[in-house]
């Protein structure tokens, strides 16, 4: 496969360094490319030009949104997410969303551009130490500096970043190693990093002591994770089984929504900060916990001393480094998700039988009970859950993706919009990063042509990749964007609220745009709604636009989101929303270390 730009001999797998580059993506199945042109990448772009008819190139308006758009690429199609970018600045855009996909174990495979070699250290133009400035925020990353290695450090790339526990790697190619001609070798198992063999199946012996515990459980939960999501639909499917068999109660933490359905008799709702009180109830009372592709993360644990204090942990995990990282466990397993919980099945049905737990679901109904998700209707203005739930119910069934920007508008989606399968639900979880479901759902869109994107937005977060509704609009990519407009950064005015003593220091929004004069100017389609009224035909005409769209949804400028679980605070002490207004809330957060 050579061009005019890579034909260097008669041999076809003699090529430049950049047509390397592009040859190690069609053989790793690449079908879209997020990126930025700039002078370190240009042998690359013109390889691209020569090769349009098996790469789709999307150019984003910063290098930022394409690494986001990657993301939601590949947290939707489970395959690595591509980005190519320029040095210097190219390479720093991108260190947002390369901490972000390594938080949330999202696997993506950088391609930057380098000046070259003999440059390299003399401050060049728009030279930085790429390898050095994302050490801290990939799985790996490489400088390649001769063109022999090039071929086998790409494939290495593709075969680190989606291994294991997925997430990001980079490769730093210099501008004079993608003009250099070398010999290209397809991939093989010998490309494969040395030191990196990630176990996928789970020690026997582990995998029996973990079902003696569960068979021998009184108020037994099961906390899942992400993990089960990058795990493949197998291990969706195994632990759809596995709650069937057991009729153990089901919980997940903000990444794994979907992996089992928020439809089903076992699901208690979301835990964590703003999850629900009965999971999190279950969750503090449990005897028997079995954690599956979750670390143990701070929004989920609260005060560590006092998590879960009376119950026996077992924990699934890859990341053997995620195992007593946080919480001691006392069963861990390492090994893939699906591996694990197939043999986990197996061994419970052989020799176990199902604990009776009626007691347990009675507590637990108890709790269910309190419906700490309610909130008082309003007829006159409309409320942000309000708001997520007439938007679940208008897509309810159909083909639909969700992203979210990060925030109060994040938190309700999580509570109101309910999940049945997994790869549906894309948000930032670890790293919080504001501006991430815009360009996310552009990622989506290219990856499912034919489905319903909607990133859930605020009116804070959606600002900051704005720009991104020109590619949208450039590749005709008819994303919706939701945005619950409350004039304010919401969560951050929530914490000032509560721990500041309501000293909203810049937390307002002014010289807010016009959403639906910002959307014409785009060449998107703008729709503005204040009253509750009028929420469900704007949705409707919404959906039928096929083009790309920016919803201003005038929501309650000062509503809290809850239940909440205060700073330092065990998960038997949330605060529920019957108790979010009065002189106790103030209380509930005095003396406590703000997590946010």
């Amino acid at each position: 496969m050579t061009t005019a730009a890579s034909d260097t001999s008669h041999d076809p797998n003699q090529m430049t360094g950049a047509a390397m580059i592009v040859r190690a993506m069609i053989d790793h199945g690449v079908k879209h490319i997020f990126g930025y042109p700039g002078g370190a990448v240009l042998p690359i772009y013109d390889e691209l030009f020569m090769q349009q008819e098996h790469l789709q190139h999307i150019l984003v308006r910063h290098e930022q949104g394409a690494g986001h758009a990657a993301e939601g690429y590949a947290r939707s199609t489970g395959k690595p997410g591509v980005v190519l970018v320029t040095s210097g600045p190219g390479a720093t855009n991108m260190v947002t969303p390369l901490a972000d996909a390594l938080m949330d174990s999202i696997p993506l495979v950088c391609i930057t551009g380098q000046v070259p070699t003999h440059l390299i250290g003399n401050d060049a133009f728009q030279e930085c130490d790429t390898v050095g400035i994302t050490r801290p925020c990939t799985k790996h990353n490489w400088l390649v500096r001769d063109i022999k290695d090039l071929a086998r450090v790409l494939h290495e790339a593709f075969y680190v970043a989606t291994s294991g526990r997925p997430g990001p790697v980079v490769v730093d190619v210099p501008k004079d190693v993608q003009f250099a001609t070398g010999t290209y070798h397809p991939p093989r198992k010998a490309d494969v990093h040395v030191s990196y063999t990630p176990r996928l199946k789970g020690d026997a012996a582990q995998i029996r002591k973990a079902v003696a515990l569960l068979a021998g459980a009184k108020r037994p939960i099961i906390y899942s994770g992400g993990g089960v999501i990058n795990s493949g639909n197998e291990a969706s499917k195994l632990l759809r089984e596995l709650v069937e068999v057991t009729d153990f109660p089901i919980t997940s933490t903000l990444m794994g929504l979907g992996a089992y359905p928020a439809s089903g008799k076992n699901w208690l709702g979301m835990l964590g900060m703003h999850g629900t009180y009965e999971a999190n109830m279950a969750m503090h009372d449990c005897d028997v916990m079995l954690c599956i592709g979750a670390r143990f993360d701070d929004r989920i644990t609260g005060r560590t001393d006092a998590f879960s204090p009376n119950s026996k942990k077992i924990h699934i995990d890859i990341d053997p480094s995620s195992i007593n990282k946080n919480i001691r466990v006392d069963v861990p397993i390492i090994g893939d998700v699906a591996s694990v919980l197939g043999d986990l099945l197996s061994v419970f049905k052989a020799e176990a039988k199902k604990p009776r737990i009626d007691p347990w679901w009675f507590e637990i109904g108890r709790w269910r009970a309190r419906n700490s998700l309610a909130y008082k209707k309003n007829n006159d203005v409309i409320l942000p859950q309000f708001a997520i739930q007439r938007l679940y119910e208008a897509v309810r069934g159909r083909d639909t993706y969700i992203t979210t920007e990060v925030g109060q508008h994040q938190m309700w989606a999580a509570q109101f919009f309910g999940f049945e399968q997994p790869k549906r639900w894309m948000t930032s979880g670890g790293l919080g990063t504001m501006g991430y479901g815009l360009p996310a759902a552009l990622g989506v869109q290219v990856a499912h042509p034919d489905s319903l994107v909607i990133d859930i937005a605020g009116d804070a977060s959606v600002q900051m990749t704005m720009q991104e509704m020109s590619t949208a609009v450039q590749y005709e990519l008819p994303i919706k964007i939701f945005i619950l407009n409350n004039n304010h950064m919401g969560m951050v005015r929530q914490w000032q609220q509560l721990l500041h003593g309501n000293r909203l220091s810049h937390s307002y929004s002014e010289a807010m745009p016009d959403f639906v004069k910002l959307a014409d100017a785009y060449g998107a389609v703008g729709f503005q709604v204040f009253k509750p009224a009028d929420l469900d035909g704007a949705i409707m005409e919404m959906i039928k636009v096929k083009k790309p769209v920016l919803f201003d949804c005038r929501v309650a400028s000062l509503e809290n989101c809850f239940p909440m679980i205060p700073s330092g605070k065990a998960h038997n002490e949330m605060l529920l929303p019957a108790e979010a207004n009065d002189e106790t809330t103030a209380a509930a957060f005095a003396g406590g270390k703000a997590l946010v």
